[in-house]
Order: structure tokens, then C-alpha cells, then sequence
């Protein structure tokens, strides 16, 4: 029982994180979504799959915070990549101030 609570509790608090997380990543660069998918895994250890990027990189853009432009591939098949606003540079640095805020306030 204990294992389960602690499961879901970290499963809640990376689905809260996500958007956080993503922001970060296209910061330095812009990316394609599987991309995206692989660098989250790889930095922040988040497992995610398409069906949880795609719709949240939908609601950034129409929230501002994010652009997407088609790119040609040599391969032939374009991609999608995602960039940051301006817009959404300063959403990161609120964000990640108040995560820092809710992080001092946690006993030592």
C-alpha cells in the first residue's frame, strides 16, 4: 500500500513538473518532439510518451510560450520543432523561481 501511494504521489508530482521540464529543454535548443522525449529521459529521468508530449506541447504554444515551425529532412519526412518565446523564457524564470520557493520551505 505504502509502494503505491509513494508511486502515484511521484507520478503526480512529474506530471506537474512536465511543463517546467520541457520549457528547460527547448531553451537551449530547439526540438523535435521525439527528441524532446529522449532529452527528457535522459536529463531529468522523465518517461514520457508521445501521447503526453504532443498535447502538452499543444497547450504551451497556445498559451504563448511556445513556436513551431516544419523543417526538411534529408530523409524526406519533416519534422516539427519547437521553440521558446519570449513569452515563454519569462514563464520559465517565474516558474522556476517559485519552484525554488516551494523547495526552501521544506524542512531540512
Amino acid at each position: 500500500m505504502k509502494n503505491d501511494f509513494l508511486k502515484n504521489w511521484d507520478t503526480q508530482l512529474k506530471k506537474g513538473l512536465l511543463p517546467l521540464f520541457v520549457l528547460q529543454v527547448i531553451q537551449t535548443k530547439d526540438r523535435y518532439g521525439y527528441e524532446l522525449i529522449e532529452e527528457l529521459k535522459a536529463t531529468a529521468g522523465f518517461d514520457v510518451t508521445e501521447s503526453t508530449i504532443y498535447p502538452l506541447l499543444v497547450r504551451l504554444m497556445n498559451e504563448g510560450l511556445l513556436t513551431a515551425k516544419w523543417v526538411e529532412q534529408v530523409s524526406g519526412i519533416p519534422r516539427k520543432y519547437y521553440a521558446l518565446t519570449k513569452e515563454g523564457a519569462k514563464k520559465f524564470k517565474e516558474m522556476k523561481q517559485s519552484m525554488k520557493q516551494i523547495i526552501t520551505k521544506l524542512p531540512a
